[in-house]
């Protein structure tokens, strides 16, 4: 399959890596002048969780082929789409009439209705799922990560669609197991609110990676998102259908100093929140603000989502 990844950031470059190795034609588009800026390879140091209960440690250089234009007659069979959920509307605009047949994998963070936040681009050739890996670059260019071992894929009532089923073998020759969703607006929205309780109490804790090994920081957060179940709800999401993805923001307390431990103690859950020290970084900016528009407009309360 050839594979354009759209951006060469966090998520684009481990999954662009997984996808590589699996034998896929992968290339990345990247604004014009990047590709001199970023060079053609980029140094890796990331825990591989495909690799026994706890991750593997991989530290590699990854030969990346950057790509500064795009067309309908490229060839490009599967355009990942990662970007801030902020972005989504810019890149969907830039990527409509560049598409060709390709089928777009909108992989991240949604908080409009789907079809909204990236139209104009066809609904019948995309598919909505979810990376499950983190991490950032440092101040020497080096990408420090952790990939878990599964992604989420949403598909349609039924069964997975034949761009679904694409996507879903694709990461599976990549060695990563699926998850499927069948109500992925509402996984993608209890995920949003998940985030905001994160960012927020981020704020008050200074970072996202001050929050390592914290359980109190981690019951705040939970908290928080708690405080937002009702909003999802008044948006119609049925959180019945969601209660494993659910169970931390009811049980704060009992949940919180697993995940609290687990971030001091377990290398691939501290690696994923390790490089993120700017709280105010423009997605975390990005969340609070419309989770916070979306509740006033609503008039449900929200007095713990600082930011």
């Amino acid at each position: 399959m050839r594979v354009l990844m759209f951006g060469r950031g966090v998520i684009a470059t481990i999954y662009g890596r997984v996808l590589h190795a699996a034998g896929h034609d992968v290339e990345f588009y990247v604004r014009p002048g990047r590709a001199a800026e970023y060079g053609d390879e980029v140094q890796l140091d990331w825990i591989d969780g495909r690799r026994g209960p706890i991750g593997r440690r991989v530290r590699e250089s990854f030969r990346t082929t950057l790509r500064e234009s795009v067309g309908p007659d490229d060839g490009v069979d599967l355009v990942v789409l990662s970007v801030g959920h902020h972005r989504l509307a810019e890149a969907a605009a830039f990527l409509a009439p560049r598409l060709g047949s390709a089928t777009v994998l909108v992989f991240g963070n949604l908080w409009d209705e789907p079809l909204a936040a990236v139209a104009p681009l066809p609904a019948d050739r995309l598919v909505l799922g979810f990376p499950q890996a983190g991490g950032g670059f440092g101040e020497d260019g080096v990408l420090s990560a952790a990939l878990l071992p599964a992604v989420v894929i949403g598909t349609t009532a039924g069964g997975p669609s034949r761009r679904e089923q694409e996507v879903i073998a694709a990461f599976r020759q990549a060695g990563l197991s699926i998850r499927q969703e069948g109500d992925m607006r509402g996984w993608l929205w209890i995920h949003f609110a998940a985030d905001a309780g994160m960012f927020a109490q981020a704020l008050r804790s200074g970072s996202l990676a001050a929050m390592i090994g914290d359980r109190r920081a981690f019951a705040e957060a939970f908290l928080t998102t708690r405080e937002l179940l009702p909003l999802l709800e008044a948006r119609g999401v049925d959180l019945r259908r969601h209660r494993a993805a659910v169970l931390p923001f009811r049980l704060p307390r009992l949940v919180a100093p697993a995940i609290g431990w687990a971030t001091a103690h377990v290398p691939i859950a501290r690696r994923s929140l390790a490089a993120h020290t700017d709280p105010h970084a423009a997605e975390a900016r990005a969340v609070l603000a419309d989770t916070r528009a979306v509740a006033r407009r609503l008039g449900v309360p929200t007095p713990r989502l600082v930011g």
